[in-house]
């Protein structure tokens, strides 16, 4: 019990415990009420997906491998209604489908940018682009032209791409598209619960062993990031959506390859007095959470790639390592 209270000490989140007993049951009818009243969407074709029967399972970690910080803890049983999910993130050639019928534009495509990592960006234009890379995380480049169509700028495209996760997505982005589709993103419990695969507390959709027999079982990166990726998984960059073995559910790339958006506001302690039964997140927040990791993903600065593992980017982010996916409920 002590070393728990120091995690949570540490990750700067008070224990339940430690709550008020008035100021947490106000918290968590509130949460409750949230979740009652969360929005829902039932006219979406389920070609493509799977139904997942939902009920109880145990939800985050307390493993010496994750990040206190980012909340991922305490592990808590949570409850979930039944509803269906994409086998396969959403494609370039799905996202293309939405675009001519909708003429929606992306939210890079507004701006005339989006974030490149530098690997990809030919060494005489890496040059020009030194001055404009992101604060604190220099592997990433802000490259005009780059948005879903142009991957890695203005030079490239996704014609021989079309069963690759479409990236270069905002969280409103997504939105939208689910919105379109008669769909909506998952909740953070919902992709937690879908990517578990059906397994209690293991570290990955298959196990807590990263390469059983030798064998990679996600796109992430091998070697010394950001200068070297050996590419030992067959990619250096987003692969296709059927790439590696599905998970026991039957999703395939749920980890790894490209992060994927979730539709609750991050925070890193609201869980800890929320709701148990289909979470939504907090009322409001200046993120939203992210799941999965993604192929630039290394056990040495981002091991996030575990199922328990969230991030949260800002709804009109957009880079080249995040997507997707969508889920309707069952009825």
């Amino acid at each position: 019990m002590k070393k728990e209270f120091e995690r949570f000490a540490e990750a700067g989140i008070p224990h339940p415990c430690c709550v008020p007993g008035r100021q947490r049951a106000v918290r968590l009818e509130q949460s409750r009420l949230a979740s009652a009243g969360r929005r829902r969407a039932v006219s979406g074709a389920v070609d493509g997906m799977v139904k997942l029967d939902g009920g109880r399972f145990l939800m985050g970690t307390e493993d010496e491998e994750g990040f206190p910080q980012d909340g991922e803890g305490p592990i808590r049983e949570v409850t979930l209604d039944p509803f269906y999910m994409d086998v396969y993130p959403v494609t370039n050639g799905q996202f293309l489908e939405f675009k001519r019928k909708t003429q929606y534009q992306t939210d890079a495509e507004k701006f005339g940018w989006s974030f490149v990592f530098q690997g990809h960006i030919p060494a005489e234009r890496y040059a020009e682009l030194v001055a404009q890379r992101a604060a604190g995380v220099p592997w990433w480049c802000q490259v005009m032209g780059a948005d879903w169509q142009h991957p890695e700028g203005p030079d490239s495209g996704v014609d021989a791409r079309e069963n690759y996760p479409v990236v270069h997505v905002s969280w409103n982005d997504a939105a939208a598209y689910c919105e379109w589709a008669g769909k909506r993103l998952p909740t953070e419990a919902e992709w937690e619960y879908a990517a578990r695969g059906g397994l209690e507390q293991k570290l990955y959709p298959w196990g807590d062993e990263l390469t059983p027999d030798g064998r990679h079982r996600c796109n992430i990166w091998q070697g010394t990031f950001p200068t070297y990726d050996s590419a030992e998984d067959g990619f250096a960059a987003v692969g296709p959506a059927d790439s590696f073995e599905p998970n026991g559910y039957g999703l395939y790339t749920i980890t790894g390859n490209a992060w994927e958006w979730c539709a609750d506001w991050f925070d890193a302690g609201y869980h800890v007095t929320a709701s148990r039964a289909n979470p939504v997140g907090p009322p409001a927040g200046k993120a939203k959470v992210m799941k999965g990791g993604s192929y630039l993903c290394h056990r040495s600065y981002c091991n996030r790639y575990r199922v328990a593992a969230r991030t949260s980017n800002t709804t009109d982010s957009s880079t080249t390592n995040i997507g997707f996916r969508c889920v309707r409920d069952a009825a």
